[in-house]
């Protein structure tokens, strides 16, 4: 159960709040309120609320720093993006990757360009699959006989 926990997408206020703490390495209450973005600024306590939810969560570390908790990240932001894109994957397309991949092609948010580097992105990848060993120990296609 505690696996799933981490797993999950953060809260958009998590997120904005996280974000700063990426940004900043580490930061107290009033560092992370300083450095969110928008007017007006949230209160102090929303912030210290949220980043205690984040403690909580196992999302972020504190240390008590002479009167005022200093806060760090433990998720990267690549494992919350990751986390984020695959309950995306699963709420939208029912865990179909492809899905998503379609709808982003019909939409035609692709641009020549990029559809360029994701074939390239794709290309490696099956380079990149075709070296690894399968699971009952033999090489990959290169090299069985």
């Amino acid at each position: 159960m505690e696996r799933k926990r981490a797993g999950r997408p953060l809260t958009p206020l998590e997120l904005e709040i996280m974000k700063v703490l990426w940004d900043l390495e580490s930061g107290n209450v009033q560092a992370v309120q300083a450095h969110l973005p928008g007017e007006p600024k949230l209160a102090y306590t929303t912030v210290q609320t949220m980043l205690n939810v984040l403690h909580r969560k196992g999302k972020v570390k504190r240390t008590l720093k002479g009167r005022a908790f200093e806060y760090v990240p433990l998720v990267s932001r690549q494992k919350a993006t990751r986390a984020t894109l695959h309950d995306l994957i699963d709420r939208l397309f029912g865990g179909s990757a492809e899905g998503l991949v379609m709808s982003l092609l019909e939409s035609r948010d692709l641009t020549p360009e990029k559809l360029a580097r994701l074939n390239r992105l794709i290309e490696q990848a099956h380079r990149e699959a075709s070296q690894v060993r399968p699971a009952d120990g033999k090489e990959g296609r290169h090299g069985n006989p």
